[in-house]
């Protein structure tokens, strides 16, 4: 199906969203979207990451990381070298490209799965794509760099648009409630301004931005009404693992583990097509279950 194609229904329970198949079209490959779920694996090189991204800051025990990713189920690779986290400090496109450049020349050639570049600079994003990389995964859905949806056009790439607000410093400022349909309204026209600025429909995929300047309350209801994002038309990618609004126990070590389970797991009966995990070998597993729940008929 392409995103031309009439919206799907709900399931006849009124409780799972069926999940549309999709061929996302990038520029040596594609990848089916639908039939399964897709597990990207994140590869931080930030020395500020909150998970691991200060122990792959050396370019050989990142491509070691990320031979791990693959072999643990990934099927795309997110590789990110600016920290986007609450209070997390912005760096330059020069040092992005700093940390990402020796990288990227070593997984081109180690890696067999479509590696994404996680930034919101058409800069780096040219650099990346040069190296090997053939998606774009841009936060601000092309709201902070202009240059980017020419950029994304111009090489054919895949693209995750997420919704976001305000500028790079005020990312995770919005705290009051939002509604979904709300925010499902701003992602459609991140969309339409991707279309319009020559991006392929079939290269689009569309992140709702949980954790993105949105209170506790609104992450919570737009995972729960995933349903409503499916229906603009697009592929959807859930960015939810180890995010803070998931972490509502008493903290333990492994608390941000199972609750993203919990999360990613409600995320694909959603109608999520990408989940972009820390966790691979785990969320795989919850993945396949959570497939096998969706695809048993009603």
């Amino acid at each position: 199906m392409t995103a031309d194609d009439p919206q799907p229904e709900a399931s006849v329970s009124g409780f799972f969203f069926m999940r549309r198949s999709y061929t996302w079209k990038l520029p040596r490959t594609t990848i089916e979207l639908g039939p399964r779920t897709i597990v990207m694996g994140i590869l931080n090189v930030t020395p500020d990451s909150f998970s691991e991204g200060r122990d792959n800051v050396d370019p050989v025990r990142a491509r070691d990381r990320a031979q791990q990713i693959e072999a643990q189920g990934a099927d795309i690779l997110d590789v990110g070298a600016e920290s986007t986290k609450p209070g997390g400090t912005p760096v330059d496109a020069a040092e992005e490209m700093r940390r990402l450049g020796p990288v990227l020349e070593l997984l081109a050639a180690s890696v067999k799965i479509p590696i994404s570049v996680d930034t919101y600079r058409a800069a780096t994003a040219r650099a990346a794509i040069d190296a090997g990389a053939q998606i774009i995964n841009d936060i601000s859905g092309f709201r902070l760099d202009s240059g980017m949806a020419r950029l994304a056009a111009e090489t054919v790439s895949g693209v995750v648009l997420t919704h976001s607000r305000g500028d790079r410093a005020q990312l995770h400022d919005r705290k009051e409630d939002d509604s979904p349909s709300a925010i499902r309204d701003e992602l459609a026209s991140v969309a339409a301004a991707g279309v319009e600025a020559g991006v392929s429909p079939g290269a689009i995929v569309l992140d709702p931005g949980i954790g993105f300047g949105k209170s506790p309350g609104t992450n919570l209801k737009v995972l729960k009404r995933l349903d409503l994002f499916s229906t603009l038309g697009y592929p959807m990618l859930a960015g939810i693992s180890r995010k803070s609004f998931i972490r509502i126990r008493v903290p333990v070590s492994d608390a941000p583990l199972w609750d993203t389970a919990a999360a990613s797991a409600a995320a694909i009966l959603g109608g999520a097509h990408i989940l972009r995990v820390h966790d691979v070998a785990q969320m795989r597993a919850v993945a396949e279950m959570a497939d096998a729940i969706e695809g048993s008929g009603n």
